[in-house]
């Protein structure tokens, strides 16, 4: 065994487990952000509030199917936001299924539009720093992540 396969070896994380205790997590941080309305849904939306409070944003989530994969305009706006959320130390993650998604945090706005869930901003509801037992999770859960050089980890949301 070399020293790198030691070093992965050592840094890898527990496995399935870890990567349902995440998404239950990130089930729980959207549902807790959604009630306190800390939540911005919609590429735009998160990009407009990300230039104007990026000190303000706690977490971010991109989602997206695999119909979506091909859409070259959302992958650029991706790119940009994850450049974005790198640069100023953003948590970020993917969720690859968008109707677990949809069930989590609501698929329609109070007006009745569909809501555009292809980033989702958690936003910091006040000046002090919020502290969240699943937040904090997510944010170890990147921190490994990265240890393992996947700058941005995919979870699966629990059924």
């Amino acid at each position: 065994m070399t020293l790198e396969e030691t070093q992965e070896q050592e840094l890898a994380p527990a496995g399935e487990d870890w990567m349902q205790g995440a998404g239950e997590a990130l089930h729980e941080l959207l549902v807790s952000a959604q009630r306190r309305g800390c939540l911005t849904a919609g590429v735009y939306e998160s990009a407009k509030l990300m230039n104007v409070d990026p000190d303000n944003v706690a977490f971010c989530v991109l989602a997206a199917d695999e119909e979506d994969e091909g859409d070259i305009a959302l992958q650029i706006h991706f790119t940009l936001i994850q450049a974005f959320c790198c640069e100023n130390d953003i948590d970020i993650v993917r969720v690859s299924d968008l109707p677990k998604l949809a069930a989590a945090v609501g698929s329609s706005e109070e007006s009745g539009e569909p809501r555009d869930l292809h980033c989702i901003l958690i936003m910091n509801p006040n000046e002090d720093a919020w502290k969240d037992p699943a937040l904090e999770k997510l944010n170890s859960f990147c921190e490994e992540s990265r240890k393992i050089n996947e700058w941005v980890p995919t979870i699966a949301l629990p059924e």
